[in-house]
C-alpha cells in the first residue's frame, strides 16, 4: 500500500507543513485502476496515435509525501524531545545552531534573547545601551543627565536638571528643567500655588495666618494663591461647600451626598470610596451595576469595582486569584478559575494538576491538537502544529518516495 496526497500547486523541491485538509490523501495498491482517481501525468496514447502532454510547470500537480525532514530554521538538536521542534531563529538554548546557548544574564539589568538565530541584549525597564557596547552592558539610566528619558537627551544647563513629571499627554516624563512650574528643592512647582514655594523658591505659607490659631476641626489653613499667602484653603479630602468660613471646610469628600465634590450625590446601592484604578484615588460612587467592591489590603477607605464572573485576580470573590499552571495562564470564566492554554499547548489529558502538558506546536501524536497524529513509520515531524510534507518522486515500478 502506498500513501501520497496529491495537490495542485506550482512545481518545486520544498519541505512545507500542511493541515490534513489541505491536500486529499490517498490509499490504494499500486496498480489499481479506482474510479474518478487523481489525473496522472505521465505520457499515454491519446487514442489517435498522438502522445498527450503534461501540463505546464506552473499548474504541475504534484504528489506529496510525510516528510522527515526539517525546514531550513528547524532543526532535532540533543535536547529535542521531538523531531524538528527547535527553532533556531527563536530558542536561546539552540540560536542559530544546536547548542549555541545565548548568555543567561548580563553584567547588570540586561538579558539575552535570541532574534533571528543571533542573541541580542536586551535592557531592562528603565535602562539603555546608549554606546552600543556590549561590554558594559546597559550602562545608561533615563535620570542620567546625558540620556534623560532617552539616549541623546542631554541636559547640558545644570539649573535644568533631568526631572520626572506631568508631560502634556497626561502622562510622566523625564525632561530637562520643568516643562511648567519652576524648579524649586528638587522638583517642579507652580509658584502661584504652592503653600511651600509661594511666589518663588523657598518661601513658605504659615500655617495659622499671622501668627494666629487654627481650629483643628475646621479642617483648613493658611495658605499660597495667586502667589500670596493668607489664603484659606482646605486639607485634602475636605471642600466648603455651604461657602461660610464660619464652619471652615465642614465637608468629607468621601461623603454620599457630596462624593469627590460639592452635592455629588451617590445612586442607591452606591457608596464613596477612593478609586485605587485612577492616578490620584480620587474619591468615587462605586460601583456601576455589575462590577463589586473589593477594598484595598489594610485600606477600608480605598478599592476598585471589578466584575467577580471574569476577574481573574478576583474570580467569585474579592482577593480570589486564578493561579496558572505548566503552558497555561489561570483564567476566570462565569466565576469559577480555569485554565487558559497559551499558544501552542493544550490539556489533552484532562488533568489540571499539571496544566497544559503537550505540546502541540511539535508533538507528532498530538500536532496541532490533542489526538492528532502524524505518520509515525515515515517519521513525519510535526512542525508549527502541521504535519509536515514535501514532495514525491515515482520510481520504477511506480512507487511514490520522498525526492
Amino acid at each position: 500500500m502506498n500513501r501520497f496526497i496529491v495537490c495542485a500547486l506550482t512545481s518545486g523541491a520544498f519541505i512545507s507543513i500542511s493541515a490534513i485538509i489541505a491536500c486529499s490523501t490517498t490509499t490504494r495498491p499500486i496498480g489499481e485502476v479506482v474510479e474518478n482517481a487523481p489525473p496522472s501525468f505521465t505520457a499515454s496514447d491519446g487514442g489517435d496515435g498522438s502522445t498527450a502532454e503534461a501540463p505546464d510547470a506552473a499548474s504541475e500537480v504534484l504528489s506529496y509525501c510525510p516528510s522527515d525532514h526539517c525546514p531550513t530554521e528547524y532543526a532535532t538538536c540533543p535536547t529535542s524531545d521531538f523531531p524538528c521542534d527547535v527553532n533556531l531563529l527563536t530558542d536561546p538554548k539552540n540560536c542559530g545552531t544546536c547548542g549555541h546557548a545565548c548568555p543567561t544574564s548580563g553584567i547588570g539589568s540586561e538579558s539575552y534573547e535570541c532574534i533571528d538565530g543571533r542573541c541580542a541584549m536586551v535592557c531592562s525597564s528603565g535602562r539603555f545601551d546608549c554606546d552600543g557596547i556590549p561590554d558594559n552592558g546597559c550602562e545608561s539610566s533615563p535620570w542620567d543627565q546625558d540620556s534623560c528619558g532617552k539616549c541623546g537627551v542631554v541636559c547640558s544647563d545644570p539649573t535644568k536638571p533631568c526631572l520626572l513629571q506631568l508631560g502634556t499627554v497626561g502622562k510622566n516624563i523625564k525632561a530637562c528643567g520643568c516643562l511648567a512650574g519652576q524648579y524649586c528643592q528638587g522638583q517642579c512647582v507652580d509658584t502661584t500655588t504652592a503653600d511651600s514655594n509661594c511666589g518663588g523658591c523657598g518661601q513658605a505659607c504659615p500655617r495659622n495666618g499671622d501668627g494666629g490659631t487654627v481650629d483643628p476641626s475646621l479642617h483648613m489653613f493658611y495658605g499660597c494663591s495667586n502667589s500670596e499667602c493668607g489664603h484659606i484653603k482646605c486639607e485634602s479630602g475636605w471642600a466648603d461647600c455651604d461657602g461660610s468660613p464660619a464652619n471652615g471646610c465642614e465637608t468629607n469628600m468621601l461623603s454620599p451626598n457630596s462624593c469627590g465634590d460639592c452635592n455629588n450625590i451617590c445612586a442607591d446601592g452606591q457608596f464613596c470610596k477612593k478609586d485605587r484604578s485612577i492616578t490620584g484615588y480620587p474619591p468615587q460612587c462605586m460601583c456601576p451595576e455589575g462590577k463589586s467592591f473589593c477594598a484595598y489590603p489594610y485600606d477600608t477607605v480605598s478599592g476598585t469595582c471589578v466584575d467577580f464572573s471574569s476577574d481573574s485576580s478576583n474570580c467569585g470573590g474579592c482577593n480570589v486569584t486564578c493561579a496558572g499552571s505548566v503552558g497555561a495562564a489561570g483564567k476566570c470564566i462565569k466565576g469559577k478559575c480555569k485554565l487558559d492554554c497559551v499558544d501552542g499547548r493544550a490539556d489533552c489529558n484532562g488533568n489540571d494538576a499539571d496544566g497544559c502538558e503537550v505540546k502541540v506546536d511539535t508533538d507528532p501524536h498530538n500536532c496541532g491538537g490533542c489526538g492528532i497524529v502524524c505518520d509515525a513509520i515515515a517519521g513525519q515531524a510535526c512542525v508549527q502544529g502541521r504535519c509536515a510534507v514535501e514532495p514525491c518522486s515515482e520510481v520504477d515500478g511506480g512507487e511514490v518516495v520522498p525526492r
